[in-house]
């Protein structure tokens, strides 16, 4: 009988062993249930064109979020908004984009995330279409649009959840990293088309027109998913389907208890919370930055520029990261070194913005600034995967919700900031104090070594063959 070890850091088994005797477990440690539901992977074209799918589907799912900060001061013009209301009906996005995180990705696990895809961009898809009739016939346009935005948010925050499922249950190990990273940078690519096209809408056909384009493309692609690639068969999620037990392993309060306590896996949830809040608040008021600072500039400028720049800077930070990997340089510090070109020089680009600027220093100082945020792709992204590879989607929805709770405040405190202060730079203070808080965080406690197993338990773990 040969046996088998497994030491230390090649350990690869979950967290998580259940223990029941199942007969169809013919390989496994004693007493683990390893016996997973096989999934049909796609083929390699099969997978290419569901690749181009979802790359439109989050680019349209970035224009229609998009189009409320880009209309944001033509309506808040015609409603009579303040700065501080403004923020309200903005920042009210991700009160509901942190509430369906973790439950997007518990519904597709069970369910297949394509069909959550399906009827989330379609309700998402007919929001966005129906957000100017909210606004018209509704006695208080900000209540509709406030609660409008909080209900994009809850339909658009199962989006990369069950993007995340459905590439695990559908593509093989060795492609999905081509597959994440290309549909990925969909939501760069939606926000420079909707900066664009959306900014050329606005100034020859009013704020509404944005709105019913973004809104009307989202549900036909919902349809052309449907008809196409689902071959008609009906999205029906049930209460069976949803108790029935999926691939992900099921980990128990204590281990998940454990597992927070762990110092770098602290650090990654605080740093992602740090740079996903600066680039939301950035994201939702850059547009009345610019607007408010230079009245007279052409809005497709400063809508497009910078994601001009941020789609290839994301791309060649996945590249450097990986190089240097390879090359032998150490994990943890080439996540750290990636997380300082995010937080901490990108940050000096933002205070460059607190001075008396022209128009095209500012734009470039922002392109620099959104161009630079894109490391963390390669950096906090990515670490949580180091860390915790058996519960890295669930441990990322915890991230995400963090990040969105601040992101709410922060667009809010910035609102009222500019109203009370009456000036930008303490915006661009904030975010850039936000993100080296943050900063300071990874490269304190960052690490790269799995953590998500006992290893006093697992150093010597014998398989039976």
């Amino acid at each position: 009988m040969a046996v088998i070890q497994k030491y230390g850091k090649n350990y690869s088994y979950d967290l998580v062993c259940h223990k029941e005797n199942h007969p169809s477990d013919k390989i496994g440690a004693p007493g683990c249930h390893k016996k997973w539901p096989e999934h049909t992977t796609w083929s390699r074209p099969v997978a290419r064109v569901w690749t181009v799918v979802l790359l439109l589907g989050t680019c349209l799912l970035y224009c229609a979020r998009v189009a409320m900060p880009i209309c944001a001061v033509s309506m808040a013009e015609q409603f009579n908004w303040s700065k501080r209301e403004s923020g309200m009906v903005l920042g009210s996005f991700f009160w509901g984009y942190c509430f369906t995180q973790v439950f997007g990705g518990y519904v597709s696990d069970r369910v297949g995330g394509e069909k959550v895809l399906l009827l989330s961009a379609a309700a998402w898809g007919s929001m966005t279409a129906f957000t100017p009739i909210l606004a018209h016939f509704c006695s208080q346009p900000i209540l509709s649009m406030t609660l409008a935005r909080f209900l994009m948010g809850l339909l658009q925050g199962v989006h990369y959840p069950s993007l995340a499922s459905l590439c695990s249950q559908k593509v093989v190990e060795s492609e999905r990293g081509f597959l994440m990273s290309t549909v990925g940078s969909g939501s760069y690519l939606g926000t420079l088309v909707i900066g664009g096209a959306g900014s050329l809408m606005l100034d020859l056909y009013g704020w509404q027109s944005v709105f019913y384009a973004s809104g009307l493309l989202s549900v036909l692609w919902a349809y052309c998913m449907w008809k196409y690639l689902l071959k008609g068969e009906g999205p029906i999620i049930t209460l069976e389907s949803l108790g029935s037990g999926g691939p992900q392993s099921k980990l128990s309060k204590r281990h998940w208890l454990r597992l927070l306590k762990q110092p770098a896996v602290c650090a990654v949830i605080v740093t992602h919370l740090c740079t996903a809040s600066t680039f939301f608040t950035l994201l939702s008021w850059l547009p009345t930055f610019f607007k408010d600072t230079f009245p007279n500039a052409k809005g497709w400028v400063f809508n497009v520029i910078p994601w001009l720049v941020a789609i290839p800077s994301s791309l060649f930070s996945g590249w450097l990261s990986d190089h240097l990997i390879s090359k032998g340089f150490d994990t943890a510090s080439v996540r750290k070194l990636m997380q300082c070109f995010s937080m901490g020089v990108s940050s000096v680009f933002t205070l460059l913005l607190c001075g008396n600027t022209t128009f095209p220093w500012a734009v470039a100082f922002v392109s620099a600034t959104m161009g630079l945020t894109t490391f963390s792709h390669s950096g906090v992204s990515v670490n949580v995967q180091d860390l915790a590879p058996s519960c890295a989607g669930a441990l990322f929805g915890v991230m995400n919700t963090c990040g969105a709770f601040l992101g709410v405040l922060l667009v809010y405190f910035s609102g009222y900031l500019i109203e009370a202060t009456g000036s930008w730079a303490s915006v661009f203070a904030l975010i850039t104090t936000v993100n080296l808080l943050g900063l300071c965080t990874f490269l304190a406690f960052a690490e790269a070594r799995r953590v998500d197993i006992d290893c006093s338990k697992v150093r010597h773990h014998d398989i039976h063959i």
